[in-house]
């Protein structure tokens, strides 16, 4: 398989957002914005027990919900503030349809969609 064939992405996240970007043509292309995705995070709960699963069960959510943006990757780099992606590539990791992927990951500050199209385009050329 040819570099630029590879289903090639890119996700700025932090525990709340996520911006995805991926090639306008799934293989070849520029790369360009494929969708935004929002985490609301765990309603205030005075149970810390069910909080922290309410917590997990909407961090599992939230990455279904960016893996889904990306059908069949190939390579993904994750870059954004915190642990996220680190745990993000975990998830991807213990998802038998992601786990051939292979998975790079930085860390960055908050980017504009046109700050991180160029960030993922400068990584992948």
């Amino acid at each position: 398989m040819s570099e630029k064939s590879k289903k090639q992405f890119g996700v700025w996240m932090d525990t709340h957002h996520a911006t995805i970007t991926g090639r306008e043509h799934i293989d070849k292309g520029e790369f360009v914005i494929l969708g935004h995705v929002n985490n609301p995070g765990a309603a205030n709960n005075s149970n810390e027990s069910a909080s922290n699963h309410q917590e997990i069960t909407l961090t599992h959510k939230f990455f279904k919900e960016i893996a889904n943006k990306m059908p069949n990757i190939d390579e993904v780099h994750v870059t954004g503030t915190g642990q996220i992606q680190e745990e993000f590539m975990k998830f991807l990791a213990d998802t038998a349809q992601y786990k051939n992927a292979h998975s790079s990951d930085s860390t960055s500050n908050k980017m504009s969609d046109e700050q991180l199209i160029t960030f993922i385009t400068t990584h992948f050329n």
